[in-house]
């Protein structure tokens, strides 16, 4: 094999320790071991630049791989390897081979680097990752809510829709401050709420009691917090994203995209395209793509594998909005493919258009641009079509006489 990296090394990542190995020309070796403090990095970075190294690699392991690489991704070409990618000979598991196995991956160029985006998007993806898990952990409290209130026997959330809304809130606190008498609970209904009153009354008479008092007051508390919190996040998100509200704002032109899922996309794709080339690489390190797996020229499994997590959160989110939306193309394409396919695939399907979408509209600075409804019929030879609806007629009893359309003038 051709070396393609003379000065090349391999560090094998752990909590505390780092170990570390370096190629140099003419077979030289050099070994180290580092701890994971600042200052034990600040060392690590003096070592490899002082033997000149030009790439180093790392396995992803957990976290622990960031604190290396950020401290010399400004020194030298630093590449995340996935593990997958690099398995080792059993039998020689020890972290000098390992560091050792790395390095000499990357001399001979065996590994392709794992996406790490740009220093700013990385702050920005933290900031939307940590308000998403509080924005479902805000809903895991809604649904306890609802559970303790169900063990009360007040089925406050069969009446109202929703249980956190100014009624709602006005009658839970009622119920935590002691108050019984369904008549003033039921009074406390707002706006359209209160031509339910008679329907409020049989659903707050329960049996509420001192300990749900108590959960239901720990619950509402948790709530006005979480939503403290979520406010504080966005207004911080929204001015960590301001060097990239064009793209932001390109992103929510998608049907089923708004704000918030437009910032989260952009967290985890990064803005610039370039770094995966194409929308096929981008759809497959996504896994919102069939998998390859042939073998004896035979076609086996196409199962998707798993992609990044928190962009599959997301894409999850937009394709579900996007095949309620009337209209649209993605709507139209989950429509034709959930009979033959299932609401799985044809979902995945709308998460790859969406995902191809999104390429092209940052790489070519262009908002989205729908195809339309009708796409896969203005795309389907007419004549094919009439005759593939008389034959569907005809199967069920229909006796039909078509006639072609006038040709156009």
């Amino acid at each position: 094999m051709e070396r393609i990296v003379w000065r090349a090394a391999g560090l094998d990542v752990h909590k505390d320790v780092i170990a570390a190995e370096v190629h140099l020309p003419g077979g030289v070796v050099h070994q180290g071991r580092f701890a994971t403090t600042t200052p034990g990095l600040l060392v690590l970075r003096d070592w490899l630049v002082g033997h000149g190294v030009t790439r180093v690699g790392m396995e992803s392991t957990g976290v622990y791989w960031k604190p290396p690489y950020y401290m010399l991704e400004d020194a030298m070409d630093v590449w995340l390897l996935n593990a997958r990618h690099m398995r080792n000979l059993p039998g020689r598991k020890t972290d000098r081979t390992d560091a050792s196995w790395i390095c000499q991956l990357i001399e001979f160029g065996l590994v392709r680097p794992s996406f790490v985006p740009p220093a700013l998007i990385r702050e920005l993806r933290n900031l939307t990752r940590y308000r998403k898990a509080q924005i479902e952990e805000r809903t895991r409290e809604t649904q306890r809510l609802d559970k303790v209130l169900q063990d009360a026997g007040v089925k406050l959330s069969s009446v109202a829709s929703d249980i956190l809304g100014a009624s709602g809130r006005a009658m839970l606190s009622a119920l935590v401050a002691g108050t019984t008498d369904t008549e003033v609970l039921a009074d406390l209904a707002r706006g359209r709420l209160r031509v339910k009153i008679p329907a409020l009354r049989e659903a707050l008479a329960g049996r509420f009691s001192g300990h749900h008092a108590v959960i239901v007051s720990a619950v509402l508390a948790k709530l006005d917090f979480l939503d403290e919190l979520i406010a504080g996040l966005t207004v911080e998100i929204e001015r960590v994203v301001v060097p990239f509200s064009h793209q932001v704002d390109l992103l929510d032109t998608i049907p089923g995209v708004d704000l918030r899922t437009a910032q989260g996309l952009l967290a985890e794709t990064g803005a610039d395209m370039t770094v995966f080339g194409t929308a096929d690489r981008l759809a497959s390190w996504a896994a919102v793509c069939p998998g390859n797996h042939e073998s004896a020229g035979k076609s086996r499994s196409g199962k998707t594998r798993k992609g990044p997590k928190w962009l599959g959160v997301y894409l999850h989110n937009a394709a579900m909005s996007a095949i309620r939306t009337k209209n649209t193309y993605l709507a139209a394409q989950y429509t034709r493919l959930r009979p033959r396919l299932g609401h799985n695939k044809a979902l995945v399907a709308v998460k790859h258009s969406i995902l191809v979408a999104i390429f092209y509209m940052l790489d070519r600075d262009q908002p989205y641009h729908d195809l339309g409804p009708d796409y896969f019929i203005r795309r389907e030879d007419p004549h094919r079509r009439a005759r593939k609806l008389i034959r569907q007629l005809q199967a069920i009893g229909y006796t039909v006489h078509a006639e072609p359309p006038p040709a156009a003038a």
